[in-house]
């Protein structure tokens, strides 16, 4: 009889406690599938006396993270305290170096540390997993380390943010502004107080590092990704994009190009044809483009406590199983160094907003500057004022112009653009969204 694995979690939020009711409420169905039990044995939290809804009965309380990675009766550690820092690094790293394996749903500590962890769990002997860091109930860490461990990957993108796709799809759908959409979204509990890592781009940044050094072999750098957020995203371009067959969605892009890997976060124009652009509300979604495979496409929730609970347990499961993978797929002396890619040159097409002053030769004027930099126009829509309003105000007011380009570098609509300023036929600053064609 195989003796049971014994966990002990740190930290008991909603995640937490979600995965210590899975193991009792699931123990039968953990048993068959991996071939033991899994049994808690140890906890440790900030207080003991919190109601969770759970059965502690029997289980050790550890009084702080290390004091229960250094537990001897343990044979994994959960870490779901979270933090870049400590005392999620020292507890995890003490756990690895006493031979016992780690589930972890850290983003931020993996994408910062992970180097560093995974060197420890492969020198002495445990597991190192973190499925729920990127996507919570999407498997893409596992798809991507062993599902497609024999397929060359050109490409991984997705929404990796379900606050961000929430605000998005709420200002497309209601013609509501950004700033509004982030007011409901703290409201509804979507969005932090402090919303600026999720939309600015940040926290997309550390999946994406991740997913690339699972994809291509790459160290993980979160200082190799270009981020942008989507705090400039107006109304307006939503409706236009919907007009021209696209919808905008904040993704994390990975691509092999013939100058490296590049890595980047930005608001994303998107065929509505595509499967992610049908990826609505809070949801997640992960496409994979693959050597000899149609596209895959791995679409679920992103966040919550079931959902990351999942995903932990399924990693405690590959534990029990004896389950020994590279944490990033291959020996980390392997993994090679990446340098960020300079956005300059990034090819594709573009979308361009222009407030264009409405006097004889600024569409002319603008034409020529493109033309300078050799950028075809795909398609170009102005938007007169009302017939209605009166001359003056028509000849006073700037008009929209949009073009969509045709593949470009962004170092030539840059120049572009600087000199159509210069020149002083448009209004306030230019907007641009990259194209992502299927």
């Amino acid at each position: 009889m195989v003796a049971p694995l014994k966990v002990g979690i740190a930290g008991l939020g909603t995640v937490g406690t979600e995965v210590v009711r899975l193991i009792e409420e699931q123990g039968r169905t953990l048993a068959a599938r991996s071939g033991r039990g899994v049994r808690v044995v140890a906890v440790t939290a900030r207080s003991k006396a919190k109601k969770r809804g759970v059965n502690l009965n029997g289980v050790a309380w550890a009084k702080n993270p290390l004091e229960l990675a250094n537990d001897p009766n343990i044979d994994c550690l959960v870490e779901l305290i979270g933090g870049s820092g400590e005392p999620a690094l020292s507890a995890i790293e003490t756990a690895l170096k006493a031979g016992k394996s780690v589930v972890t749903a850290n983003k931020a500590l993996i994408a910062r540390h992970g180097l560093r962890l995974a060197r420890a769990a492969e020198k002495h002997g445990g597991a190192l997993n973190f499925e729920a860091a990127v996507g919570a109930a999407i498997p893409v860490i596992k798809t991507l380390r062993e599902g497609l461990a024999g397929t060359g990957i050109n490409r991984v993108y997705g929404i990796l943010n379900g606050t961000c796709n929430y605000i998005l799809t709420r200002m497309e759908e209601e013609g509501l502004s950004f700033a509004e959409c982030l007011k409901d979204a703290q409201r509804l509990g979507y969005a932090e107080a402090n919303p600026s890592f999720d939309v600015d781009g940040h926290d997309t940044a550390q999946k994406l590092a991740i997913l690339a050094s699972l994809a291509f072999g790459t160290k993980v750098a979160q200082s190799a990704v270009y981020v942008e957020g989507i705090s400039s995203i107006a109304p307006e371009d939503l409706r236009a994009a919907a007009q021209l067959g696209y919808r905008v969605k904040l993704l994390g892009v990975a691509m092999r190009t013939t100058k490296g890997i590049e890595q980047r976060v930005h608001p994303t124009m998107v065929p509505k044809s595509s499967a992610i652009a049908q990826v609505m509300g809070v949801t997640n979604a992960v496409t994979i483009d693959g050597e000899g495979i149609p596209p895959i496409t791995l679409v679920g929730p992103g966040a919550g406590g079931a959902a990351t609970a999942s995903a932990v347990v399924s990693d405690i499961v590959d534990v029990a199983r004896g389950i020994r993978a590279k944490p990033f797929g291959r020996p980390v002396e392997r993994l090679r160094e990446t340098a960020k890619a300079p956005m300059e040159r990034h090819e594709g097409g573009y979308y361009i907003r222009l407030m264009a002053r409405d006097l004889p030769g600024t569409a002319a004027t603008i034409a020529t500057r493109l033309a300078e930099q050799k950028i075809s126009i795909e398609s170009i829509v102005q938007r007169h004022p009302d017939a209605n309003a009166a001359a003056a105000a028509r000849k006073a007011s700037p008009v929209p112009v949009i073009l969509i380009t045709y593949a470009t570098h962004e170092d030539a609509v840059r120049r572009a653009l600087e000199a159509v300023q210069r020149d002083k036929v448009i209004s306030g600053r230019p907007q641009v969204i990259r194209i992502e064609k299927n």
